[in-house]
């Protein structure tokens, strides 16, 4: 089953849990093994399978037992640059690198003129 933007909440988790449990099986991990190598407790894996709804860093911590924390990276893509953002910044690029001024130089080597 595909998740499509028709489907309900509670149908969107069931197909979730439906599919970790199907990876879990076939990684030979039993729900109990699965929840020690995560952290969590064997009732909280039966939830997520059974289709009811769970924390994040739960469900994370889950994925990155199962290899499938990268997922997330399809799933919710990185944010780049709006082209108006790199439009603006366009002009302000620096041209060239400059020289680093001595300290001398920086304070200017000025005096009185009343020193002999």
């Amino acid at each position: 089953m595909s998740i499509e933007p028709h489907m309900s909440d509670k149908a969107i988790l069931a197909d979730i849990g439906q599919r970790l449990s199907r990876r879990r099986v076939e990684m030979a991990l039993t729900q109990a093994a699965l929840a020690e190598e995560a952290g969590v407790s064997k009732r909280t894996v039966e939830r997520i399978e059974a289709g009811e709804s769970v924390q994040t860093t739960t469900l994370i911590r889950i994925l990155r037992v199962m290899g499938l924390l990268e997922a997330l990276n399809a799933a919710i893509p990185e944010v780049g640059p709006r082209p108006m953002d790199l439009l603006k910044l366009r002009g302000k690029e620096r041209q060239r690198a400059s020289s680093k001024k001595s300290n001398k130089e920086a304070a200017g080597d000025w005096s009185w003129g009343d020193e002999s």
